[in-house]
């Protein structure tokens, strides 16, 4: 897929030492399946394509050093970076970091991501929120981790896929109603006797029952915007964007 080099800005009002963005699809020299700036090393894409796209990312944002690549498992496990960016993939669903220059990365096609900011600019998160990580409580997993009053931070909901194409089957729903019978809300009937998830709702209630309620964000499909984002859902195979958030030096 041609095209320059593109990401999305979160629009929120985080201090200006929070950095943070999302990758698009463009911009870099995978080939289909992955066209064309896939950032994943796990989904069979050429090793060399995955590490000049990664590069070209890294000059784009200048960022700091080389993020931390996650190994996500769909779970609720929390990394602290602390002098870890050379660590090797480590295997959670969410980091955070209170240190200048480690940058936290969170892999995504079609799944949630919700970055985390202290209104200080003491403390930064992002997590990877599907609707199993949803489920499993991974958003409270990174509150907790962040060691910050709730209502002291910042939260900003990704692209993710929309509930026009989010189908799932009635397990999913009752993972949700088990713990909170508001969420029903997040779940319309389809016609197969299925049911139209909407993550972006499901994650907003669930910040708001942490006391999270400066949420931004959202709104967004991944599956309806092929030019701008990759889906599992839509195709299958693909690549992945990421989504990025760091901290730079204290002025």
């Amino acid at each position: 897929m041609p095209g320059e080099l593109e990401v999305l800005r979160p629009d929120w009002p985080a201090p200006p030492r929070v950095r943070a963005a999302v990758t698009l699809r463009t911009g870099g020299v995978s080939r289909p399946p992955f066209e064309s700036l896939n950032l994943a090393a796990h989904v069979g894409d050429d090793p060399q394509a995955v590490a000049e796209n990664r590069a070209r990312v890294r000059r784009a944002l200048e960022l700091p050093r080389e993020p931390v690549w996650l190994t996500q498992v769909h779970g609720i496990e929390v990394v602290t970076l602390a002098g870890s960016s050379d660590a090797h993939a480590p295997t959670a669903d969410a980091a955070i970091t209170r240190e200048a220059g480690e940058v936290c990365a969170i892999g995504i096609a079609d799944c949630l991501p919700v970055l985390f900011a202290a209104r200080t600019g003491s403390v930064v998160g992002a997590a990877h929120a599907g609707w199993r990580g949803l489920a499993g409580g991974v958003l409270e997993a990174t509150v907790r981790a962040l060691e910050t009053e709730p209502r002291e931070l910042l939260a900003w909901l990704g692209p993710a896929i929309g509930p026009e194409h989010f189908e799932v089957g009635p397990e999913v729903r009752a993972a949700f109603l088990e713990r909170d019978p508001r969420a029903e809300r997040a779940f319309v009937p389809n016609s197969r006797g299925r049911w139209q998830c909407d993550l972006y709702a499901l994650a907003r209630a669930r910040l708001d029952a942490l006391g999270v309620t400066a949420t931004y964000g959202g709104g967004w499909c991944t599956f309806a915007d092929p030019q701008r984002f990759f889906s599992f859902r839509r195709t299958g195979r693909c690549g992945r964007m990421t989504a990025l958030i760091w901290l730079e030096a204290a002025s």
